[in-house]
């Protein structure tokens, strides 16, 4: 006997399809806001130490400003920890994960806890980005209005997309992009029909809108420069390969911070986070460069003028500082980051060119900017997503040739380095955390 369902007549499949579009609006208004509100919230909340400096002065100072985040750190840890570990880090892995059907969106709790646990931990200085959060908090909402309207398998998964879409858009005010990283980070677990693609794209579209509604329409990093000569490409193919090498370092040091802290969990629980903290807090005062996600970095490096010596020490400690904040299991992500350690690293190579052919007519920001995408590529292994996003964030159109070279070849040499993508490095991770621990439980 044929059990196969009858196929759905056209009517029917119009009818669901427009429903998934007025799904997917619904997610992209509603991520939109609340992504909005989250960036404010955070901003307003890293204006701490400024008030603190009003209040005391000197030894006094670092005590205190390392007091506050080694508390706030320890107390959203604890909080994730006990009630919902997925909030932990990122998040885009879980959405990612969620689509393939290995992982679930919470979304009772997630909401809750990464909006609030990730305004406390970003907002306390820790090297982390907004927009880990902003995607798995969208994903959730995601997941809610699918949960609302029960929708099958395939459906869920294109509003998870379209969630992770709009949390991106919302996220740096980079709708193409946000596409596109739906598109190339998600293509295995992605359902590609013509209602789930035009849903992501509905979707990303009314989170930028209600963002720049709310909060401008200017790029969030914009940069003044103009296109270097072509015969200066050699160079942009140099500083890809220095990219892949520092991408596949640091998605190493990632997971094995990340695994030093789950040992130190066992050994001497919340020890490790209440470091992380104070040391962070410390910075804030004594060196406050090398903390929190950096968005405003590369404008006030390039307005000071920073030596080449003092570039290379302040991307190494934002290397340390960044890789210290995302193992510490609080709610962020690694994109802001990623991308300011990276103006550091493509200043410092421009200095050293400047140094080297100081005739050659090409200034360090250009640099910067074409990191920007290279290590992005280097490390989650999106070239496309790496290139429109700088793009869309710096608004330095002209620079795409140059910036595609450095995408390029980042890409190459990270692979031939043996490097993973990121997400997909941890998604494994989480998978074989949760198998074992379904192992250590009775019956």
């Amino acid at each position: 006997m044929d059990t196969t369902p009858p196929a759905a007549s056209p009517i029917a499949r119009r009818r669901e399809a427009r429903r998934h579009i007025a799904l997917c609006a619904v997610v992209g208004v509603i991520a939109g806001a609340i992504g909005s509100v989250f960036h404010l919230a955070i901003d307003a909340a890293l204006r701490w130490p400024a008030y603190l400096r009003q209040l005391m002065d000197g030894p006094l100072l670092v005590v205190c400003a390392a007091l506050i985040t080694m508390v706030v750190t320890v107390a959203v840890t604890y909080v994730v920890r006990h009630y919902v570990p997925e909030a932990s880090g990122s998040g885009i892995q879980e959405v990612e994960g969620a689509m393939a059907g290995s992982r679930q969106v919470r979304w009772a709790r997630v909401l809750p806890v990464k909006f609030l646990g990730g305004i406390a931990a970003i907002g306390s200085g820790l090297v982390l980005g907004r927009e880990g959060p902003t995607i798995h908090i969208a994903a959730s909402v995601a997941a809610m209005c699918s949960d609302f309207a029960r929708a099958g398998r395939t459906e869920r998964a294109g509003l998870l997309a379209a969630g992770a879409a709009a949390g991106l858009a919302c996220a740096f005010n980079a709708p193409v992009a946000a596409i596109l990283f739906v598109i190339e980070e998600t293509r295995r677990e992605f359902p590609y029909t013509y209602r789930t693609y035009m849903g992501v794209i509905i979707a990303s579209l009314l989170a930028t809108i209600a963002t720049e509604w709310i909060g401008g329409v200017a790029p969030d990093m914009s940069l003044p420069a103009t296109a270097p000569a072509l015969r200066t490409l050699p160079l942009f193919a140099l500083l890809g390969c220095v990219l892949g090498g520092v991408g596949v370092l640091l998605n190493s040091a990632v997971l094995r911070a990340l695994a030093f802290a789950g040992t130190a969990q066992t050994r001497a629980p919340y020890v490790y986070p209440a470091v992380v903290g104070c040391v962070i807090g410390a910075l804030m005062v004594l060196y406050p460069q090398s903390v929190t996600g950096g968005e405003s970095l590369v404008r006030t490096l390039l307005a000071q003028q920073t030596a080449l010596l003092l570039l290379l020490l302040l991307a190494t400690a934002r290397f340390c500082t960044t890789v210290a904040s995302y193992s510490s299991g609080v709610p962020g992500g690694i994109f802001a980051p990623m991308l300011s350690l990276a103006a550091c690293v493509g200043l410092a190579f421009g200095a050293a060119v400047n140094i080297v052919g100081p005739d050659w007519g090409v200034t360090p920001v250009v640099f910067a900017i074409a990191a920007m995408g290279g290590l992005f590529t280097a490390s989650v292994r999106a070239p496309l997503v790496g290139v429109v996003l700088t793009l869309e964030l710096t608004g330095t159109y002209p620079l795409a040739v140059p910036l595609l070279t450095t995408c390029l070849v980042a890409n190459l040499v990270a692979s031939f380095l043996g490097g993973k993508p990121i997400y997909d490095q941890l998604l494994a991770r989480t998978l074989a955390l949760a198998a074992a621990d379904d192992t250590k439980k009775p019956g």
